[in-house]
C-alpha cells in the first residue's frame, strides 16, 4: 500500500442514483443499500489513491420541502438550511456505508470526515434573473398561484423554480485540502454545497442550487485532484441518447466535446452539466476526467470503462 503522500487524489462526484435509483421510494434501507456498491469499489481504491466524496441531494432536499409543505406547525426553512441538512444526513449514510465496506474488505487504520460546504457564487449571476431549476412539490394551477416565490409548469406539473449560478469558489478549500493531506477520506459540497454570496467578509445564503457536477469542477481544481470522475446511471456520455443511433462515447477530445455540447448531444437537465464539468477541469489543468456508471467506477480509474475527456486524440 503507498504512504499517503505517494497517492493520487481522486474526486468521485456521485449522482443522485447513487442512493435513489429509478422507481424507488427512497426508504433509508433502499438508500443504504444503492450505497453499498460504489463504497466498496471506493474503499478499495482507497489503499492507493487519496479520495474525496461529492454528491447529490435532489430527492432528498426535495423531499424536506414537500414536509415542509406538508405541516404548519413549525417554522419553515430556507433552502440554504435544507442543502445543509441533507449534506449530514447523507454524510452520515456515506460514511456508515463505507465503514462497513472496509471492515469487510478488511482495510483499517481510515479516516472519514464529512464537511458542511459552502460554495460562494457572484450576486449578479444571470441565473438570478431566469430561475430554471425547479424543485419540491409539485402544485396544480390554483395553488400556483397563490404561493409567493417563482413557479413554472414542468411535465409533471406547475413548481418552484430556482436559479442555479455557476460555483465562483468553495469556502472551505484549504481545509479539504489539508485532509486529504493527512489521508482523511472527505466526504463534501453535497448538493452543490450551501450557496452563499460574500458580503464584505460575512457570507450571505441565498435561494438558489448549484449544480453538483460544476460545484465539484472547481473543488477538483482547487485542491489540485490528479482523477476527476463522475458516477452516474448511465455507462458514460452517449450521442443521439435515447434513439436507435445511440452510441456511448469511450472518448472525447476538449473540442469535439464542445461540438457535442453545441449541437444538443448532452442535455442541460442530465449529462449537459458533467459533460461542462469535465471540460472545465481538463482546461485548467486536471490529468483524467471520466463520465462513468457507479457500478464500474474502479474499471473506469483504470481505463476500461466510461467516457474519458482527452485534450487530444491519443496516437
Amino acid at each position: 500500500m503507498k504512504r499517503a503522500s505517494q497517492k493520487e487524489t481522486i474526486l468521485v462526484a456521485l449522482g443522485g442514483n447513487a442512493l435513489i435509483r429509478k422507481h424507488q421510494a427512497g426508504t433509508i434501507e433502499e438508500q443504504l443499500e444503492n450505497l453499498r456498491v460504489p463504497m466498496r469499489q471506493i474503499a478499495r481504491l482507497s489503499e492507493d489513491y487519496r479520495i474525496i466524496i461529492t454528491h447529490g441531494n435532489g430527492p432528498q432536499v426535495g423531499n424536506l420541502l414537500l414536509q415542509q409543505e406538508s405541516c404548519t406547525a413549525v417554522p419553515k426553512m430556507p433552502l440554504e438550511i435544507l442543502v445543509a441538512q441533507t449534506q449530514g444526513q447523507i454524510g452520515y449514510m456515506i460514511e456508515s456505508t463505507l465503514d462497513s465496506a472496509f471492515m469487510k474488505a478488511g482495510i483499517g487504520d481510515k479516516s472519514l470526515v464529512s464537511l458542511i460546504s459552502y460554495v460562494v457564487v457572484d450576486g449578479n449571476d444571470p441565473a438570478f434573473q431566469n430561475p430554471t431549476k425547479p424543485i419540491g412539490p409539485v402544485y396544480t394551477t390554483e395553488e400556483a398561484g397563490r404561493v409567493s416565490f417563482p413557479v413554472r409548469l414542468t411535465p409533471k406539473g406547475y413548481r418552484r423554480v430556482v436559479a442555479s449560478p455557476h460555483p465562483v469558489t468553495i469556502v472551505e478549500k484549504r481545509e479539504i485540502k489539508k485532509l486529504i493531506e493527512m489521508d482523511f477520506i472527505v466526504v463534501c459540497c453535497g448538493g452543490g454545497g450551501i450557496p452563499v454570496i460574500r458580503e464584505g467578509r460575512a457570507f450571505q445564503g441565498v435561494d438558489a442550487v448549484i449544480d453538483k457536477d460544476l460545484a465539484s469542477a472547481r473543488l477538483a481544481e482547487e485542491v489540485g485532484v490528479d482523477i476527476f470522475l463522475i458516477a452516474t446511471d448511465v455507462p458514460g456520455a452517449a450521442l443521439h441518447y435515447g434513439s436507435p443511433e445511440q452510441k456511448f462515447l469511450r472518448a472525447m477530445t476538449l473540442d469535439e466535446a464542445d461540438g457535442y455540447l453545441a449541437e444538443g448531444h448532452f442535455l442541460a437537465g442530465s449529462m449537459g452539466p458533467k459533460v461542462e464539468a469535465a471540460v472545465q477541469f481538463m482546461r485548467n489543468g486536471g490529468k483524467r476526467a471520466v463520465i462513468t456508471s457507479i457500478d464500474d467506477i474502479e474499471k473506469a480509474v483504470a481505463g476500461r470503462a466510461g467516457t474519458e475527456i482527452t485534450r487530444y486524440h491519443e496516437t
